[in-house]
């Protein structure tokens, strides 16, 4: 599995693009702006989007992706999400007052887009390759994916904040080589990261000690103005872990 980095940070402006990821030619692990950096037989070859929550900067580029090049595509785009997930897409985004409704266009035997369930634990296999929805704890429904090649695995924890169950998933992956973990605020806006259940380094800190796997750890998700900051405070605490920050463009092969 080939594994691009279209955008993995906590806002847009000049070159930062919100969360997404290409696997392959034809898979989205989450839609944020990145996707639109993709260019238009790029766009035509995805296949499956895989959404780990509602919010925004992860899903919206679903809408412009389908609106583009749904009439273009022989099959329709399938989005997997979880039921609660689902739902809130069908009832606040593809629901004709924000954005069309492309299971129903040009017509439901026919559609541009279409759904499908996922659940934690269950595995979507698509040509060998295995994606497993992973436990997250966010403020809005929400999953991780773990991304197994057969040969090694990439686990992604979507948006997150203190997660046991996560790591007593996360510890039995045996060909586990990459984790790609969020961190969004910096110390100083530690309650902020509290309230809305993301990571601040000194929580990040704790949860990688639940970490008995061996893999090569990314931060995703920092927020631009104290991005830097943010990783400095992460790796004065995070110890034998070592750290780096994931980039735009950073390619994994595994």
């Amino acid at each position: 599995m080939k594994l691009r980095i279209l955008g993995c940070s906590g806002g847009v402006g000049s070159d930062s693009d919100t969360t997404s990821m290409l696997v392959d030619s034809d898979i989205l692990i989450d839609a944020g702006t990145g996707v639109g950096n993709l260019t238009l037989d790029e766009l035509i070859q995805i296949d499956h989007i895989f959404v780990t929550h509602s919010h925004l900067d992860h899903i919206v580029y679903i809408p412009f992706l389908v609106d583009t090049v749904g009439f273009m595509r022989q099959k329709p785009v399938t989005v997997y999400a979880t039921q609660a997930t689902l739902k809130i897409l069908r009832q606040h985004l593809f629901n004709w007052h924000i954005w069309p409704d492309f299971t129903k266009i040009p017509d439901t035997k026919n559609p541009y887009m279409r759904y499908e369930v996922i659940s934690q634990g269950t595995v979507t296999e698509l040509n060998g390759r295995k994606i497993i929805p992973l436990p997250a704890n966010h403020v809005v429904p929400s999953v991780g994916y773990q991304l197994d090649s057969g040969n090694a695995s990439l686990v992604f924890t979507g948006d997150t904040t203190t997660n046991d169950a996560l790591w007593s998933v996360v510890n039995t992956i045996e060909n586990l080589e990459y984790l790609i973990i969020e961190a969004a605020f910096s110390e100083k806006r530690r309650d902020i990261a509290i309230r809305s259940k993301h990571l601040c380094p000194s929580l990040l800190c704790a949860e990688l000690e639940k970490l008995t796997s061996k893999a090569e750890i990314y931060i995703t998700h920092l927020k631009q103005g104290e991005d830097e900051l943010t990783m400095r405070e992460i790796l004065a605490c995070a110890g034998k872990f070592k750290p780096s920050r994931l980039l735009k463009n950073q390619i994994f092969e595994f």
